[in-house]
């Protein structure tokens, strides 16, 4: 159709997406400062604070525009406008309908289950986004190659929700990433026990929900000690052979 205001091509989808959450989100009364990747910002007229709602309409549009049946929404609510500010994450596979949110405090859920990140130091599945392969590949391949298994999903917010639920051990993404794409799943995985930071193990909590790519690369991990094996790796990765 267009260019979204996220710089991606935005195609039906998208549109339908996005008008389906700003039409739910205006019916609730409360001032809202929008960070969307197809609308860019937007401010509501309510009550209360302004908290910062953080959308990513469809996560995994090229997967649903060729047919791979992999993709979702992704939906997260700041009170500071930053990652560290966040008190609400929510990622829905619209392929499947499961859905998986987090609450500041009170842990992570898929289908109104508990979940939990995996508990043991094994790299069992590393799952990473890698936006441009010729480039980011080489960054991250010794990561790779220590992990029993890789998945490249095409969604963030859906790689970080089976990170949350146990089903992978890590996510690494070396490229700027926009905070709208992660910041769900960021609450999600810290609910959930895991470990969040860029490639060189610093942390995200000020990173300002925007439209702008951060320059940041993106490690999350199930437990300290994974993340601990991960950086690692990846510092290794950097020394000369």
């Amino acid at each position: 159709m267009e260019r979204g205001a996220g710089g991606d091509r935005t195609f039906p989808v998208d549109k339908l997406a996005e008008d389906t959450i700003l039409d739910g989100l205006r019916g609730l009364g409360q001032r809202l400062h929008i960070v969307s990747e197809e609308a860019g910002t937007l401010d509501i007229e309510g009550k209360g604070e302004a908290l910062t709602v953080a959308i990513d309409p469809i996560d995994g549009s090229k997967n649903a525009v060729s047919g791979i049946p992999l993709w979702g929404a992704s939906i997260a609510v700041s009170r500071s406008g930053e990652l560290g500010g966040l008190e609400l994450g929510y990622v829905i596979n619209l392929v499947t309908g499961d859905e998986f949110w987090a609450e500041k405090g009170r842990g992570a859920f898929q289908n109104g289950a508990p979940i939990r990140c995996q508990e043991d130091t094994v790299i069992g599945l590393c799952a990473f986004e890698a936006s441009t392969p010729s480039k980011h590949l080489n960054e991250i391949i010794r990561l790779l190659g220590a992990a029993r298994r890789t998945r490249c999903l095409g969604s963030i917010a859906l790689d970080l929700a089976y990170l949350a639920s146990g089903a992978a051990s890590l996510f690494v993404s070396p490229g700027a990433s926009r905070s709208f794409d992660y910041a769900a799943g960021y609450l999600l995985v810290k609910e959930a026990g895991g470990v969040f930071t860029d490639m060189e193990g610093r942390g995200l909590e000020h990173e300002k929900i925007s439209l702008q790519h951060g320059g940041k690369s993106l490690l999350a991990s199930a437990n300290m000690a994974v993340h601990r094996a991960a950086l690692d790796i990846l510092n290794k990765n950097k020394m000369p052979e």
